[in-house]
């Protein structure tokens, strides 16, 4: 009689210290599939989320596990502990094209606010203290 493939136990912790899980997987499961079940399965009630599994980094024992990996292959050996719960630490970063495209709208507003300035009479001296100031308001430190 064949032998029962062993499933791992995952829970995958958010930003805010909640977890999604725990859940069981084969070990041949794909690091692609657990970020689609963390997507599909993200509590609707939080300010930040992913809208697709590519917005989403999974850490396990300080790596950043890479898509094509399986379970099987991102589990640290333990030794001799008993089987428990793995937790694996959730990072969600937005797209590049979505990063990209909110830099640009920045910088939009920075060449709208220096025309605006030059336009509207301020001399040079004045022009840039003020679009330092603008640049700057609103970004926390």
């Amino acid at each position: 009689m064949p032998e029962e493939e062993e499933l791992v136990e995952l829970k995958f912790r958010l930003y805010d210290g909640s977890d999604i899980g725990p859940f069981r997987y084969s070990p041949a499961s794909t690091v692609a599939m657990l970020k689609e079940r963390i997507v599909a399965d993200w509590p609707k009630d939080k300010k930040i989320a992913p809208k697709a599994a590519n917005d989403v980094k999974l850490i396990n024992a300080g790596k950043i596990l890479e898509n094509n990996k399986t379970v099987g292959q991102c589990r640290v050996p333990f030794g001799d502990l008993p089987k428990g719960v793995i937790t694996m630490h959730v990072v969600v970063q937005p797209s590049l094209a979505k990063a990209k495209a909110e830099k640009k709208l920045v910088n939009t507003n920075k060449e709208l606010d220096a025309h605006f300035l030059y336009s509207s009479g301020t001399s040079d001296s004045e022009v840039l203290p003020k679009l330092t100031s603008r640049s700057f308001a609103g970004q926390g430190g």
